[in-house]
């Protein structure tokens, strides 16, 4: 068991990636032993989470907190809790792998409130895993949004050919707006890049492009398929949220990997090995 109470203190606690089982046995006990317990699930999606069955498995009441709270009002409700005593925030994922509420942290500190972090799963480090591809040769990661009207963002387009001019990976994340119910699939994300490419023209999103597609991740089956783009985006990779690896140069170990764990064509992953 913890030590007793701490006043002042807000720890930020990590729920994993797809329900309420993917939290520590650390995190439980963190909930435990607090006075108050909020969380907040606009974030990130995780398909099979039940609030009700969390509350069950840590015996504590849990307030939901939107991101009006905990944005537009700098997270006035949690911070007065935290001041009083001991306060949990329940994050998806890693607490603070996001930058999201990196503000809420500085603000408890300035004030004089102690804060903690307990990990949880991250896609970031689930996807790549899933894909056997190696973590040190992953460049910089995006995110690809769904687009503002008529706008779309061209970042994605940017980093993928930057970190391909290196031989590098790249990890895209794709768009969650839990509290608008959308959540980008495989199939929008790689429309959006051939737009760009179509735009742009410049041969780094092509029919041909080997990409890895993964959902799922966090559960007990997840979905992790290679292939050319072409083919790919006709893939049913079920329920979001989705993510997308564009390879760069291969290992002869990541080759076989992507070919044994996501049914990869063996021509196309045996082309890219340096």
């Amino acid at each position: 068991m913890l030590d007793g109470l701490v006043m002042g203190e807000l720890v930020f606690v990590g729920l994993g990636l797809h329900d309420e089982f993917g939290i520590t046995l650390r995190g439980l006990e963190e909930i435990r032993s607090s006075n108050n317990v909020f969380i907040e699930l606009y974030t990130n999606f995780m398909p099979n989470f039940s609030l009700e069955r969390l509350r069950k498995l840590c015996g504590k009441e849990v307030l939901v907190v939107s991101r009006k709270q905990l944005e537009d009002e700098s997270g006035r409700v949690v911070l007065e809790a935290a001041e009083k005593g001991k306060a949990v925030l329940l994050v998806p994922g890693d607490p603070l792998i996001a930058t999201t509420h990196i503000s809420l942290r500085i603000l408890a500190e300035k004030k004089g409130i102690k804060t903690r972090i307990v990990h949880g799963a991250s896609i970031i480090s689930a996807v790549i895993g899933l894909s056997g591809l190696h973590n040190y040769k992953f460049g910089k990661s995006v995110t690809i949004a769904f687009p503002q009207g008529e706008v779309i963002s061209e970042t994605p387009y940017e980093v993928i050919e930057q970190n391909k001019r290196f031989g590098l990976h790249t990890l895209c994340l794709l768009d969650v707006q839990v509290e608008n119910g959308k959540f980008m699939t495989i199939a929008e994300a790689v429309e959006i890049l051939a737009k760009i490419e179509r735009k742009r023209k410049r041969g780094v999103i092509t029919s041909e492009t080997l990409a890895v597609g993964i959902s799922g991740a966090g559960s007990r089956n997840p979905i992790v398929k290679a292939d050319v783009i072409d083919l790919l985006k006709q893939y049913d990779f079920g329920v979001p949220p989705h993510s997308l690896i564009f390879p760069g140069k291969l290992h002869f170990m990541e080759a076989e990997a992507l070919k044994v764990f996501a049914d990869a064509p063996a021509d196309v992953v045996e082309a890219m090995v340096e």
